[in-house]
């Protein structure tokens, strides 16, 4: 089974770059990377180049760059877009601020079943050690150490929690048991491809910052399809950012509860919308 890993991102090459070579350094390498790049400039096109270039070495199918113009926050159409552009059966989806861990694509591969989407968490790490981490000052990969060293970081304050780190079995008691839209992170979701298709995505008509994940996975239930939790299995290194604007985070939450007590189960401009003119989708190897 073939995974495609569709990262986030938006002009922050310093951040990207180090979730690619996480991504390198996976113990399966059976997936292709694409980047869902939500009109990012120069930079971030070369800096991909460069990865393009030399992750054939590392037994990577291929690296993707799916490009939209920067036409305000517009993470919907991008990951979509990415979608689209990508080859595998199962979709994981990954910020570009966000730092898998050497077994993160083979931990999702382990708990993915049929008709079920995966919603994993993150550990947040404070903006000293993530400016740390991008200057070089503190080694990148700490994304491959041990528990111990995690917890030297969140004693030092450095990290929000670590307990989820802790590898648990795969079980029946992953499932949720009833629709529950709260606490989904699309920084770490993942979903077959054809439910994904089959209610057309992410709802692009969801304008600015907020929830068009939770209005995706209330139509994934609407469709049958069950939430299982990544939790102590699939974690993420979170980078300090500055938080985006919530402006429009009101209005999306009522849509959201509005929908919960309709019938909707495709997205009104979704994947089915894509490729569009303006979009750009570049392969540096196959």
């Amino acid at each position: 089974m073939l995974i495609s890993v569709i990262v986030t991102t938006y002009n922050r090459p310093d951040a990207l770059s180090a979730v690619i070579q996480a991504l390198l350094d996976q113990t399966d390498m059976n997936f292709e990377v694409v980047i869902a790049d939500d009109g990012s400039s120069e930079p971030t096109r070369e800096m991909i180049r460069s990865f393009q270039r030399s992750a054939i070495r590392k037994g990577l199918k291929r690296i993707i760059h799916a490009w939209q113009p920067d036409n305000g926050f517009r993470a919907s159409a991008a990951r979509n877009l990415g979608v689209f552009a990508s080859h595998g059966d199962y979709l994981i989806f990954l910020d570009g601020d966000c730092l898998p861990r050497p077994d993160f694509v083979e931990r999702h591969r382990l708990i993915a079943e049929t008709n079920f989407m995966v919603s994993g968490s993150r550990v947040l790490l404070s903006e000293k050690f993530t400016n740390k981490l991008l200057t070089g000052a503190q080694p990148i990969a700490v994304y491959a150490r041990g528990f111990l060293y995690w917890l030297a970081q969140r004693l030092a304050g450095n990290a929000n929690k670590i307990v989820p780190l802790i590898h648990l079995p795969d079980s029946r008691m992953r499932h949720y048991r009833t629709v529950r839209w709260s606490r989904i992170k699309s920084c770490n979701l993942a979903i077959w491809r054809n439910n994904f298709s089959a209610v057309n995505g992410f709802d692009e008509s969801f304008v600015g910052w907020g929830h068009e994940d939770a209005d995706l996975v209330l139509r994934l239930a609407r469709h049958g399809v069950r939430r299982k939790g990544g939790a102590f299995s699939t974690e993420v290194f979170h980078l300090w950012h500055k938080e985006n604007t919530r402006a429009s985070e009101s209005k999306n939450r009522q849509r959201v509860e509005e929908r919960m007590k309709s019938g909707v189960t495709k997205a009104t401009i979704g994947l089915s919308d894509h490729p569009k003119d303006e979009e750009r989708v570049e392969s540096g190897f196959e």
